[in-house]
């Protein structure tokens, strides 16, 4: 997981990026010249609920692209949900066009998908226009991407759909390990990773592979309450101990925050089961754990799989 600096920039600029794509604004269909008018690109621009997204859409240079004959299908967040990730005119301006491009083409398909036309998945993966995948379901509590959910769907313009979204989708920065590698808030994490890897179940290799896998990773700071508060303190631990719990971490399918409930209790790489607590906040428990822990942060996405962060370390 990346440097907490470098994901929250990230995070921002993702956030940034999705908003651009996606705004709303009725059309007035009266005459041909106003309908034409009402492409993505224009549909962004006039509605002051995008303002972070123009912003990004011109940064990008894709408003001629957006205003082109598609279809497209634009999953978008608005200014509210870039506000919240701390997005301001100056990170955006902290960004290459080629950087912000990318953020905005992960929130683009290259047709036009209605929300109804959503399989119920869960997390069908789509191809985006950048060339990356999202995961698309449908349930009985709406549509989500990537476990975002759809706030309001259907948003028509000439030339495709907007899906108004309320959170920001991030692109892979790479597999799990890589993502973890990059972040300095999981180094106890990686070095019980190449730790574990000593024994008899190379670890890193595992989660580098294929997957799908989905990851309740700890912080340093989740370690150190373990018993574990330096690099030292890992590498004197047995390998076999190590991958007993760091297996307990992994589920061996990719699972988004929509796809938890209260009470479900998924079965780990290693056999046993942890339990999601959804009435206090997001929480995850494992079985000989005291008190669950809180997961702080959700639907990471990488290569191959998902991440979400835990502020403990769950014990089988």
């Amino acid at each position: 997981m990346h440097n907490k600096n470098n994901f929250k920039k990230k995070f921002l600029s993702i956030l940034l990026g999705t908003a651009l794509l996606f705004s709303f604004n009725s059309c007035d269909k009266k005459n041909d010249s106003v309908a034409t008018s009402n492409t993505i690109t224009n549909v962004v621009s006039n509605n002051s609920n995008f303002t972070t997204l123009k912003a990004a859409v011109v940064k990008a240079d894709l408003a001629a692209t957006l205003s082109g004959t598609g279809p497209f299908t634009v999953f978008a967040p608005d200014d509210n949900a870039f506000q919240q990730a701390g997005i301001t005119t100056a990170v955006l301006n902290s960004l290459t066009p080629a950087d912000v491009s990318k953020i905005l083409l992960y929130h683009t398909l290259g047709a036009k998908v209605l929300a109804a036309q959503v399989p119920a998945g869960p997390n069908a993966a789509v191809a985006t226009a950048g060339g990356d995948s999202i995961f698309l379901t449908s349930n009985a509590n709406g549509v989500f991407v990537n476990g975002i959910k759809v706030t309001l769907a259907d948003v028509a313009a000439t030339n495709g759909v907007i899906h108004v979204i309320g959170g920001v989708l991030m692109p892979p920065a790479g597999n799990i390990v890589e993502i973890a590698q990059a972040d300095t808030t999981f180094s106890l994490l990686v070095a019980a990773v190449l730790r574990a890897s000593q024994g008899g179940t190379n670890v890193a290799q595992v989660l580098t592979g294929a997957g799908p896998f989905t990851v309740f990773a700890p912080t340093n700071n989740a370690f150190r309450a373990a018993g574990f508060p330096d690099v030292a303190s890992i590498q004197a631990a047995e390998p076999d101990v190590l991958t007993s719990i760091l297996t307990y971490h992994v589920i061996g399918a990719r699972v988004f925050s929509s796809d938890l409930s209260d009470g479900l209790q998924p079965t780990t790489v290693n056999g046993g089961k942890v339990t999601i607590g959804l009435t206090a906040g997001a929480t995850v428990k494992g079985n000989t754990n005291t008190t669950a822990s809180n997961i702080i942060a959700t639907n990471i996405v990488a290569t191959n799989g998902v991440i979400h962060v835990i502020d403990q370390v769950l014990l089988p």
